[in-house]
């Protein structure tokens, strides 16, 4: 449901999904936001998917963290990819069945296994 939703919310320019890749116990997410959206907008519309995949992601806590102007998008994305290797769940990065890259990732959305 995790997965779906994330896609449903691309497709439907709500957000511009860059990668959604869940962990065992948090998830993390690049996304652009509309100009027009607000921060609690996509709080409340990511906070209610949550609650609705019925995962248990802690998703009581919540960081919000905007790019500033010296920080590189793509250093973010690769932070993510690379946080099950990091974390000693998979030797390479390519190998955690459980991410969402959007299509201005490089491609076409991947689907995680058990979506």
């Amino acid at each position: 449901m995790l997965f779906e939703t994330g896609r449903c919310y691309h497709d439907t320019q709500k957000w511009y999904l860059k990668i959604l890749l869940l962990m065992p116990d948090h998830l993390h997410m690049l996304v652009g936001i509309p100009g027009d959206a607000t921060s609690q907008t996509w709080f409340a519309t990511s906070n209610a998917s949550l609650r609705r995949s019925q995962e248990s992601i802690g998703s009581e806590i919540f960081f919000d963290h905007r790019l500033r102007h010296d920080e590189s998008e793509a250093e973010k994305f690769e932070y993510i990819r690379w946080n099950p290797v990091r974390a000693g769940l998979i030797r390479a990065e390519g190998e955690w069945p459980y991410v969402l890259l959007g299509e201005s990732s490089g491609g076409s959305p991947e689907t995680p296994a058990g979506d």
